[in-house]
């Protein structure tokens, strides 16, 4: 519909779709945190072998052969797929390397990155980075304009400068009289497309004419639906269940940010 207004390629949005200034991290920055990883990667990997070498010539056994090929299978796993999904996921999209630099990977949303996409960046990553000596990915986050290698493809993520300032866009107010409604209602994450499209047209819904301001609002409505239980009560505003709804979803992620901080405090402090 004309009443949608484009997503730049400047914009990009959080999972609940605030609006920020989240510059994607250049191509340079990430080879160069790329290479500190791969040199920790690697040394990692040749103090493992020598270890395991060093115990394996002071051992007679028959199956020593067998054990070693398991051994070496095993280490590669380990340090090509384990730790750099778990540390990832721990650091929430920080590997050492972008630790170093100031970098974090991000969904294409801007949201944090679970264990999935930890996981699929990692598989991926040893076939584009270890297997074919980093070719597909220079090449890909070379044609990327967000400077994506073949990982972030799969995984749907983008690797972000995390040393700036950033701006947050107006946040959209919750609505007083649909306030007790949205604390008890089942709202489930929206697509990011249709959370965008919400809240574009609640920005700029004054600058439409009224009957494809109502055609708009009417059509949102109807695909927000689908993701609430129960429905906002009846006679409420089309445009105020849409405020409702995006301001519910961020006050509930906001809120889950601080148990996710707290519990990891709190986890610090005892070890």
């Amino acid at each position: 519909m004309s009443g949608y207004a484009a997503l730049t390629a400047e914009d990009t949005v959080t999972g609940e779709a605030v609006a920020l200034d989240l510059p994607p991290a250049s191509v340079g920055a990430r080879l160069a945190s790329g290479l500190i990883d791969v040199v920790l990667t690697y040394t990692l990997l040749i103090a493992v072998l020598l270890v395991f070498l060093i115990a394996a010539a002071g051992a007679a056994s028959r199956n020593l052969e067998a054990l070693s090929g398991i051994a070496v299978i095993g280490t590669m796993i380990v340090i090509f797929l384990i730790i750099p999904t778990t540390i990832e996921t721990l650091t929430r999209g920080k590997s050492i390397g972008k630790l170093a630099l100031g970098l974090r990977t991000v969904r294409d949303d801007a949201g944090p990155i679970s264990f999935h996409h930890a996981f699929v960046r990692a598989l991926i990553g040893f076939v584009e980075i270890y297997a074919f000596q980093g070719g597909p990915a220079f090449f890909s986050a070379l044609l990327s304009q967000r400077g994506k290698r073949l990982g972030d493809y799969a995984a749907g993520t983008y690797v972000v400068r995390e040393r700036f300032t950033m701006r947050v866009r107006h946040q959209i107010p919750m609505p007083a009289p649909l306030a007790t409604w949205a604390a008890d209602a089942d709202i489930v994450g929206l697509p990011t497309s249709l959370a965008l499209a919400i809240r574009q047209f609640l920005g700029r819904a004054q600058q439409l004419d009224p009957s494809s301001r109502a055609a708009i609002g009417t059509d949102l409505a109807r695909q927000v639906s689908a993701y609430v239980a129960p429905p906002p009560p009846a006679g409420t505003p089309t445009e105020a269940f849409l405020a409702a709804v995006m301001a519910a979803r961020r006050d509930r992620d906001i809120a889950r940010l601080q148990r996710e901080d707290t519990l990891r405090q709190s986890l610090l402090s005892r070890s």
